[in-house]
């Protein structure tokens, strides 16, 4: 008895367990639901901000509203941004409200948002709106004096008459044929409100209370707008997704088309072209513009560094694709068992730095110029273990399109230099040195970019330029998004080939306002930039310097909708052609 006892003691604590083990779980479900969904509505109202930005003004949801901010500059490139004060340059990774501006705090979206401004559809609502709280700031006061109560009946009819209207629209063409004439009545009895002398404190309280919930509202629109651009831009389009999973599927179902032609692959008398891309797409296009441009392909090889997620698409693209007599290998720079200590946990692009500043040291906030300055990533150091028995390669960034022969590259004499690139002048040492710190700069040099560098592997081994860099990234630890900048400025100072700008145009990923001649003359295009053109955010007057080298009549790129601007274009066209039989009928 004793026994079974014991034995039912045993049980119902085990039952307890497992019943609390089962709640937990249903716990953390319910919650894995609701964080999304949270996030999704805008994160508990976290968008909620205070003030126009060069206005912006205490207010009690300025909590929240540094929460979206440190969420935004999480979600966006860590980019740091100068601004001048007292004539001298100063970097911040984070610029005071005081001295904000949008430029400066949201970066590339406030062009995006200006250059795709739509035209005002509801300027009808919005008066009607205005007219509304103006009316409703009143009515309390005018509803307290006895011999305005013809005044108060009137107020309070036209208020619920344009409060029912607004109900039910939400754009001008919403609105009823003779909202014009209840928009006059409304003003001609706001008129006679504001004549009746009242108590000027209770109006202005009322009034400041609609401003401040209509400037909430606002910012609100704005943070959330930043956000989910930021996140549109940094996210890969559920597209290329889609032909990155295609890709890799295919390659295991086809696994014997799968060859490589070694001998070519180390063969220093060749051309070698270096890309380092996570898409499939993008670097497709810099081969293909490099290939269709290039008197000759025999001597061109292509060497595609990507990371394990997209290793298999990468290949199965390229052994599938043909690029005239051009030969492309792809490697995982993160496979430790072919390239040992030459690999990074995981692939590391080209790092993209934001740099805002006055065009002279009296120009206002409104006239900071920006500037993308791209440089190398980590995994470019790595570049001498990968290809130990080249001497010389040209690393193409992947948000690159080429428009003329590469080949006199090959001929360059960079007088001993490691790495030829283009130059910056507008962005010099001495405006990062504050940000960067007291380092042994030439003040008046000028920075320069990845993009389309020409390297020295050879002279890069001398100098053992991997090293140096490696040593300076462990010292500048502390400064977090500023150390990769820094250290390739030290570890390559005194070792950059100026290359002559002819060679490539930058910003096609953020200026709109390149010059269409200067575009078409240069050798390569660099779309640096958030607006990269393979985001529907992309700058579309650039996009289609891009899009010519797609191959349109792929099959993964139709089933996956790539070119979604002729799929775009022939659903207008059908429902026109649809909207043109309905109205003959």
């Amino acid at each position: 008895m004793k026994g079974g006892s014991g034995g039912g003691g045993g049980v119902a604590p085990a039952k307890r367990r497992w019943r609390g083990l089962a709640i937990a779980v249903l716990f953390l479900v319910v919650l894995s639901m609701l964080v999304p969904l949270g996030f999704l509505l805008g994160l508990h109202s976290g968008f909620h901000s205070a003030g126009h930005i060069p206005l912006q003004r205490p207010s009690p949801s300025g909590d929240r509203s540094s929460h979206i901010d440190n969420l935004v500059r999480k979600l966006g490139p860590t980019l740091p941004k100068i601004s001048r004060i007292n004539g001298k340059a100063k970097m911040k990774s984070d610029v005071d409200e005081s001295e904000g501006f949008c430029d400066l705090k949201y970066g590339s979206y406030c062009i995006w948002r200006e250059e795709n401004r739509e035209e005002m559809q509801d300027s009808m609502v919005k008066k009607l709106k205005d007219q509304l709280f103006v009316a409703r700031a009143y009515f309390p006061s005018i509803a307290k004096i006895p011999a305005q109560s013809k005044l108060s009946g009137e107020l309070k009819q036209n208020i619920q008459e344009v409060e029912h209207v607004l109900s039910e629209s939400t754009t001008d063409a919403d609105l009823p044929p003779e909202i014009q004439k209840k928009s006059r009545r409304m003003e001609a009895v706001i008129a006679r409100a504001k004549s009746v002398s009242l108590d000027c404190n209770n109006v202005d309280k009322k009034l400041r209370q609609i401003f401040d919930l209509t400037e909430d509202e606002a910012n609100f629109h704005m943070k959330q707008s930043a956000f989910l651009y930021q996140l549109a831009v940094q996210t890969m389009p559920k597209s290329l997704h889609c032909l990155s999973m295609r890709l890799t599927v295919e390659y295991f179902r086809d696994h014997l088309f799968d060859k490589e032609l070694s001998e070519k692959y180390s063969d220093p008398t060749l051309q070698h072209y270096v890309i380092f891309s996570n898409n499939v797409i993008a670097s497709s296009v810099v081969i293909n513009s490099t290939v269709v441009h290039a008197r000759d392909t025999v001597n061109q090889v292509f060497h595609v560094l990507t990371d394990w997620q997209n290793y298999y698409a990468m290949k199965h693209w390229f052994l599938r694709n043909t690029f005239r007599d051009a030969v492309v290998q792809v490697l995982n720079i993160e496979d430790s068992d072919s390239y040992g200590k030459a690999t990074l946990s995981h692939l590391t692009l080209p790092v993209e730095f934001r740099v805002s500043f006055p065009s002279n040291d009296s120009a206002p906030a409104i006239h900071n110029r920006t500037q993308y300055v791209s440089i190398f990533s980590h995994s470019h150091y790595l570049l001498p273990e990968i290809f130990k028995n080249l001497e010389k390669v040209v690393v193409l960034d992947d948000d690159v399109v080429v428009q003329q022969d590469l080949s006199a590259l090959w001929s360059l004499n960079m007088g001993g230099k490691v790495t030829g690139a283009i130059e910056i002048c507008s962005v010099k040492m001495d405006q990062l040195q504050s940000y960067l710190g007291e380092h042994s700069f030439q003040k008046h040099s000028c920075s320069w970019m990845s993009g389309l560098n020409v390297i020295d592997l050879a002279r890069w081994r001398d100098l053992d330029i991997s090293e140096t860099y490696w040593k300076l990234v462990k010292e500048q630890v502390s400064m977090k998004e500023g150390s990769a900048l820094l250290a390739t400025l030290l570890s390559f100072q005194d070792q950059i080939y100026a290359l002559d700008r002819v060679w490539v145009l930058s910003g096609l990923g953020h200026d709109y306002g390149l010059d269409i001649e200067g575009i078409k003359k240069a050798a390569v295009l660099h779309y640096n930039g958030n607006m990269k053109p393979w985001l529907d955010l992309g700058i579309p007057k650039y996009k289609e310097y891009w899009k010519k080298f797609l191959n349109h009549e792929d099959q993964y790129l139709s089933e996956c909708n790539i070119d979604n601007e002729l799929v775009l274009r022939l659903s207008l066209w059908i429902l026109g052609k649809l909207r043109a039989q309905g109205a003959k009928c």
